[in-house]
């Protein structure tokens, strides 16, 4: 597969599937990082050109990563990163979005990434004690000086959108949407669709247990962060597994993988939506890109989502500490 179709994010052409890069320097135990410069020089040879990182995926190490991988390549990227959490040695981890750490970051992250300018620049998280009019506001005075072309949000509420959109436009937001987190449908989606807004959703693969290859965490590494997640724990993770052995039934029915499946139900949300399933591996990335191909009927979608009832999923999204990050 070389011809990934286009989608738009607001005014901002990029391919109908991104790659998040997270999980190459943080989150899922060690990664390798040749392994993971394969997979993103195979991305782009593909027809992949969102790339998406975070100043605090490794502490700074994922946008390194980035940056050497896409040197000599930069016009054929749009590169997305994010800032805003801080996490210092002793001390908790909390957000920052005064005008002045906007700055900052951004400076840190050019630096990292090698590039002169960043293409969609996102508030990781919104700062619940600084008026988004001020970080958004920072973040327009980035766009002005070159530094930056679009702008974009994560896990913002509603509210929160609307009143950012008003000082500068949004061009995407960035938050969780797969078949078992469905909290953006209600109230989030329409308020982008009604302000022009893309959506990007990050784990649309259930951090990977909708692909089916999760029966525990035994598997996982010993410092993999879904080992501490309610969804993995005991008694979740069992009721949970049962849902995905109903999306496994309707995926080999198609003829596709289980992961294929779910993601290609996310992108049957809308022409606005351009998922980011992370992965390390060439192999995965050409699996989830082959999702892209798989056209789904009205009524294949209903039963899709009729074998994963929300309300039955078990489990919190984040533990308790993750989800006071989240904003509502």
């Amino acid at each position: 597969m070389t011809d990934v179709p286009t989608r738009h994010l607001g005014g901002l052409a990029v391919s109908a599937q991104g790659l998040g890069c997270m999980g190459m320097s943080h989150a899922y135990g060690a990664a390798d990082d040749a392994q993971s410069v394969t997979t993103l020089h195979r991305a782009l040879d593909l027809g992949v050109t969102l790339l998406d990182t975070a100043d605090f995926y490794g502490a700074g190490h994922n946008e390194e990563l980035i940056g050497r991988a896409v040197a000599g390549r930069r016009d054929r990227v749009v590169l997305a990163t994010k800032f805003g959490f801080v996490n210092r040695l002793g001390e908790p981890t909390r957000v920052r979005g005064d005008a002045a750490y906007v700055r900052q970051a951004c400076e840190a992250s050019l630096r990292r990434l090698g590039v002169d300018h960043i293409d969609l620049y996102y508030q990781h998280r919104v700062d619940p004690h600084v008026p988004i009019e001020e970080t958004v506001g920072a973040m327009a005075e980035l766009v002005r000086a070159g530094k930056v072309r679009y702008l974009g949000l994560s896990e913002a509420g509603a509210r929160t959108i609307r009143q950012a959109h008003a000082v500068h436009p949004i061009t995407a937001l960035q938050s969780e949407w797969s078949l078992w987190t469905r909290g953006l449908e209600a109230e989030i989606a329409p308020v982008c669709r009604e302000l022009g807004i893309g959506l990007v959703p990050f784990s649309p693969l259930g951090r990977g247990f909708l692909t089916g290859r999760y029966a525990s965490v035994e598997a996982m590494d010993e410092t993999d962060m879904r080992r501490g997640q309610p969804r993995f724990a005991d008694g979740n993770l069992e009721r949970n597994l049962a849902i995905v052995a109903k999306l496994d039934e309707l995926a080999r029915a198609k003829g596709v993988t289980t992961g294929q499946l779910a993601l290609a139900w996310v992108q049957h949300r809308g022409d606005d939506v351009v998922p980011i399933p992370g992965t390390r591996r060439p192999r995965y990335l050409e699996e989830n890109l082959a999702a892209l191909a798989v056209e789904l009927s009205p009524d294949e979608l209903a039963a899709i989502e009729a074998a994963v009832p929300p309300e039955q999923v078990a489990g919190t999204r984040y533990d308790a500490t993750s989800l006071t990050f989240v904003d509502d």
